[in-house]
């Protein structure tokens, strides 16, 4: 095993989702980062995040391309509209500007279809650069101790994922969860990526993949074997603002549910709205509810069928944020695993893919194929 990279080289290409800003708010303040480049199409999208996090005017490129030649990246976090993911990957797995072995952080969603997926994972495996597709919900530290108590068979067997998530949108926020009024939402919302179908706009495709892809990660693996979905798509928008779908798997599982929702009364990180946003898990001998950020869990079993607080458990390095894990890996050559992983992703991709199918055709729909990636 070669020694670890220091400093660790990152850069961050195309700022489409508001998530760079907090990527790279991990990176600027892990101890072995450097942040050598930063590149947008649109310049004033990467002004506030500089200067927010004190790095100097030379980090700013006008060229992608220049950015990573003069970098030479470890590591590149990349954010751009969700049908654009594919091209993307392509570019900078295909530059060969990317240091050998190095990794590419993508935001979620892992794809707007598995095609495009496809066309992901062939560009990095050719360039020999690993792939990490982000789940901010990964790190939530309630989730991570529900799978912990999953995986201790607290619940006994899992046998059903019930999940609902979303916000008020997502021109409500930028980096940092930085509240932002109602008229600068009313303004951007005709223009916005997120509303544009073309884009991969919409509830399902922003929201859908979390609950699809952490679901394959609590059920350790287990695919469905058929899907059914409709969508609300509000007079006036192009794409939908929320979402319903169903998943039924091979027994001894039962149905799963997945409910995406933007619109939702208040933001689940300053105050959970009804329903609540996150995870209700069903096992053979207890449940658990895991809401999003919460500081406790809601735990059932049967020595305490009425219930009680369970602690969120402490989170320890390197499982606090994406760029400190897919760090360690590079590290220690460790295979990236879990919601992060390639196959996991798939998993909840090919979820995805069924259920957008199953919205337009009205019918249930099977998995697409392969299984794997």
């Amino acid at each position: 095993m070669s020694p670890p990279r220091s400093p660790v080289r990152v850069v961050g290409i195309n700022f489409d989702h508001m998530h760079m800003g907090d990527n790279l708010a991990m990176a600027a303040r892990h101890p072995r980062v450097e942040v050598i480049g930063l590149w947008d199409h649109d310049p004033q999208r990467v002004e506030p995040v500089r200067r927010k996090l004190n790095l100097p005017e030379s980090v700013r490129f006008e060229d992608w391309r220049a950015c990573l030649e003069t970098a030479r990246p470890d590591l590149v976090l990349l954010c751009p509209a969700t049908a654009a993911h594919a091209e993307w990957v392509e570019r900078i797995a295909g530059s060969g500007l990317v240091a050998p072995g190095g990794a590419i952080l993508l935001e979620k969603p892992f794809a707007a279809n598995l095609d495009q997926a496809a066309r992901i994972v062939r560009a990095v495996e050719a360039a020999g650069l690993r792939l990490a597709i982000n789940w901010p919900l990964a790190w939530v530290p309630a989730h991570i101790t529900a799978k912990r108590l999953i995986d201790r068979g607290v619940i006994g067997a899992l046998r059903e994922v019930h999940y609902y998530d979303g916000n008020r949108g997502p021109l409500w926020h930028t980096a940092g969860k930085a509240e932002i009024d109602a008229a600068t939402v009313a303004a951007q919302k005709p223009t916005s990526w997120f509303y544009r179908a073309d884009h991969g706009g919409g509830s399902l495709l922003d929201y859908l993949g979390y609950g699809a892809t952490l679901s394959a990660w609590f059920l350790n693996g287990a695919d469905p074997l058929e899907v059914v979905a409709m969508t609300d798509r509000p007079e006036g928008l192009e794409v939908d603002e929320q979402s319903v779908t169903i998943a039924r798997y091979a027994p001894p599982l039962g149905l799963s549910t997945f409910q995406t929702r933007w619109g939702t009364f208040t933001d689940p990180w300053t105050h959970q709205p009804q329903p609540m946003c996150g995870f209700t898990l069903v096992g053979t001998d207890g449940t658990i509810s895991s809401p999003d950020y919460a500081p406790t869990l809601r735990v059932q079993t049967r020595d305490h069928p009425e219930g009680y607080d369970h602690p969120v458990e402490t989170i320890e390095p390197p499982h606090r944020d994406p760029v400190e894990y897919v760090i360690h890996c590079l590290d220690t050559d460790a295979p990236i695993e879990g919601p992060l992983s390639v196959v996991t992703s798939w998993q909840g991709q090919r979820l995805v893919d069924a259920a957008q199918r199953s919205a337009r055709t009205g019918r249930i729909e099977p998995l697409p194929g392969p299984s794997r990636p």
